[in-house]
């Protein structure tokens, strides 16, 4: 099983919004009422008209129709989209034996092999054959997936080039 308590790659999957993310809301032909907001560390944004809202764990859509919905009671008509336009809550460590350990924050999925080519490469000292990714559950346990790094990069075992996901952890003994 390559995601565990998920449905699919997440690639493919809706982006849920996350801390730190930023949203451009544009409610057309009302210039006063669009703004940029950006999602703050309790998974929420403030906007006129509206208030406090809680956006983190959901999708741009179900985000986009809750803030038309309050719209309505003062804008006739109202014409709301959604764009998140900062992805900043996609983030992941590689610890371990790379050249640069550390938390990696990149706009777009990757997959084990690319998080390791961020960080640099492995070292000469790295057990490539022993890498394990770190996950945490929905029910909040620690999944260990195994990978073999080499197996990858010889094509045997391009299934384990998974995709990373935010929270993950690459830990390169």
């Amino acid at each position: 099983m390559l995601y565990p308590d998920a449905d699919a790659d997440p690639r493919k999957r809706p982006y849920v919004i996350g801390a730190a993310d930023v949203l451009r809301i544009t409610v057309w032909n009302n210039p006063n009422l669009s703004t940029d907001a950006a999602v703050g560390p309790g998974g929420t944004i403030t906007l006129p008209l509206v208030g406090e809202l809680q956006v983190a764990g959901r999708t741009a859509a179900s985000v986009q129709d809750e803030i038309a919905q309050h719209m309505a009671a003062y804008v006739k008509d109202a014409v709301v989209t959604l764009a998140v336009v900062e992805v900043n809550s996609y983030r992941f460590t590689v610890a371990g034996n790379v050249e640069h350990r550390g938390m990696f924050t990149p706009r777009y999925y990757v997959t084990v092999s690319e998080a390791i080519a961020l960080a640099g490469g492995p070292t000469r000292y790295a057990s490539t054959g022993d890498i394990i990714v770190i996950r945490t559950t929905a029910r909040g346990r620690a999944l260990r997936i195994p990978i073999d790094y080499d197996e990858i990069l010889s094509g045997k075992r391009s299934d384990q080039d998974i995709v990373i996901l935010a929270g993950d952890t690459v830990l390169v003994p």
